[in-house]
């Protein structure tokens, strides 16, 4: 199994996870032109999407979805209040599922976790293979107990790090939105990350990639600070960015 970020952060989130000859699309907050051409930058194109996995309805996780099922005839899959929120069209096929709820496309086992966020249904997602573990967290703004019982023992983790505190609360977003942001149900700081991290022991981590990065209200510094008494033990740490793809990262 390899995965790849195709881009992570609050202008739009593509992550692509591949296992034999299925390969899933999780969200797609780009443009479907945009998509393909960031596809290209990996190796990879439309036609061997099998299928697209959407956490949740905000802009940047949903812009392209649509346009992209057309195009490439792939099914969608989110859970039905995610599908009320957004009114998905009639001419794609849909697949509505629940918050932990196991499933099948290919070659890869999927589990959908219920997670904190400002959305109507919001999930992440975790993905088993051959006896592999990939966990994909995002858009939370807080470690649930649950959450933390669904990605023990992953053999790669994609996680968001998304603010640092004193950054947001100094910075342009109004009072409004830095409460939304930063309360239980907006994003994870870079210490709460470091804290989820330390609690899940990561012994088992072959690669922990940090993504969903705030430009405005973080930066890789303070992040890779905050991290740093964990990387000692940990084999690999890559992070996504908003701009740019990150190479496939794979898992034995």
């Amino acid at each position: 199994m390899r995965f790849t970020s195709l881009g992570s952060g609050s202008k739009g989130n593509a992550t692509l996870v591949e296992a034999d000859d299925t390969c899933l699309l999780v969200d797609c907050g780009f443009s479907a032109r945009e998509l393909e051409r960031r596809l290209a930058l990996v190796q990879s194109e439309g036609t061997r999407l099998s299928a697209i996995l959407v956490t949740h309805e905000h802009g940047d996780h949903i812009k392209g979805v649509w346009t992209l099922a057309r195009r490439y005839q792939l099914a969608v899959y989110m859970t039905a209040g995610t599908a009320r929120a957004v009114g998905p069209p009639s001419d794609v096929p849909l697949h509505l599922i629940t918050p932990q709820q196991r499933f099948q496309i290919g070659a890869i086992e999927v589990l959908s976790v219920a997670v904190p966020h400002d959305a109507r249904e919001p999930v992440q997602f975790v993905f088993h293979y051959a006896g592999l573990k990939l966990g994909v967290l995002t858009d939370l703004g807080h470690i649930s107990a649950h959450v933390l019982a669904c990605y023990q023992r992953c053999d790669a983790l994609l996680v968001e790090a998304n603010h640092d505190p004193a950054m947001l609360a100094a910075g342009s977003y109004p009072y409004a939105v830095q409460q939304r942001v930063g309360g239980d149900w907006g994003h994870l700081n870079n210490a709460q990350t470091a804290g989820f991290l330390h609690v899940l022991e990561p012994s088992s981590l072959q690669v922990l990639m940090v993504g969903h990065i705030s430009q405005q209200n973080n930066c890789l510094s303070a992040v890779e600070r905050v991290l740093a008494p964990l990387a000692a033990g940990l084999p690999e740490i890559v992070y996504a960015s908003q701009d740019d793809c990150v190479d496939w990262l794979v898992l034995e």
